[in-house]
């Protein structure tokens, strides 16, 4: 008897708990199709930036050299020149088509850090067959007067107008920056999102030492990376009612199953396709399949969060006494 590999993300049935996350694969049909074949359970359209609402006629290349930078799915991950179309329209008229030839979910998404046009957009991608709405906030407090409190109350606001502005789940993909998480996350929750994407990358600007100014620099993710949404799902899980997806640092079937234990209901990933293809996703569903038959799982959903903090034989591990024991055994080892 084969595993039972279904699993539940913002209310979505999915076949699988691989998703495709926002890069070129996913803006593209055929690859979309290309990913759908080898077994991706959802995908999720690239980002509609704050930037393209608010300026709709802004030049190609400027956004090309000076916005891609800032943003977690930036230079590189927009199209290429002489494919890219200024405005939000045709974004939208490309993910209605894309919808209207997949079977899996379709996952849109918004980058920003205002109101903006956002209620309006949200309201128009769910219009053009979006099955859920991913929320990516990028948010850089540059004011020494802005405290966390406020940083805080103007991502809520946001979720919260979003939330009364459609009908479709809405998922917030956050970053890892806040004093309290457990408690931010569970007011993401209460304000309106029915799911938390852990976590958003920021990518940082590198310094050009020829022009003297600040230049993009995208790095693809590494394995390493995995570890930082591994302790903090295996803590909220326990603590908010929502759906929890694992993103950055998943490259192999090991650190899927890592997410799934601690107690994610989906991995999301860009890097590794974009290196190895979305064939590969095949492999990994047939690893995960081997790997759950072998320990005697019937199900992902039976996996899921059973290493979540509440249920680990130490929750300490996840806290400070684990800082401890990676030193004396590094140390050991010297």
């Amino acid at each position: 008897m084969s595993v039972d590999l279904n699993t539940t993300y913002l209310g979505l049935k999915l076949n699988n708990p691989l998703v495709a996350s926002a890069s070129p694969l996913t803006g593209n049909l055929d690859s979309l199709q290309r990913l759908e074949e080898a077994g991706a359970a959802a995908a999720v359209w690239p980002s509609l930036f704050e930037e393209q609402i608010e300026h709709e006629a802004i030049e190609v290349a400027w956004l090309h050299d000076q916005g891609t930078g800032s943003f977690a799915e930036a230079n590189g991950f927009l199209p290429e020149l002489s494919d890219y179309r200024i405005g939000p329209e045709a974004y939208l008229t490309q993910m209605e088509e894309a919808k209207k030839n997949l079977s899996i979910p379709l996952i849109g998404s918004l980058n920003g850090a205002s109101k903006g046009g956002w209620v309006r957009y949200a309201k128009l991608i769910q219009d053009a067959g979006a099955d859920a709405l991913e929320l990516n906030i990028y948010f850089i407090p540059t004011d020494p007067k802005m405290g966390g409190p406020d940083v805080e109350k103007q991502y809520l606001e946001l979720v919260a107008a979003i939330r009364e502005s459609i009908s479709i789940p809405l998922a917030v993909k956050m970053g890892p920056y806040f004093s309290g998480l457990p408690q931010f996350a569970a007011r993401l929750v209460e304000a309106g999102a029915a799911g938390l994407v852990l976590f958003n990358r920021f990518l940082e600007p590198d310094v050009d030492l020829e022009e003297l100014r600040f230049q993009p620099s995208l790095q693809l993710s590494t394995r390493n990376e995995l570890r930082l949404p591994l302790r903090w799902i295996a803590i909220l899980r326990d603590h908010v009612q929502a759906s929890l997806a694992a993103t950055s640092g998943v490259h192999f079937t090991e650190d899927v199953v890592k997410a799934l234990l601690v107690g994610a209901d989906c991995v999301m990933m860009a890097s590794v396709l974009l290196q190895r293809g979305p064939g590969y996703l095949k492999q990994m569903l047939q690893e995960l399949q081997s790997w759950l038959e072998e320990k005697e799982y019937e199900s992902v959903e039976q996996l899921k969060g059973s290493m979540s903090r509440i249920r680990c034989s130490d929750p300490s591990e996840l806290e400070r006494a684990n800082y401890m024991k990676a030193l004396i055994s590094y140390t050991d080892k010297v």
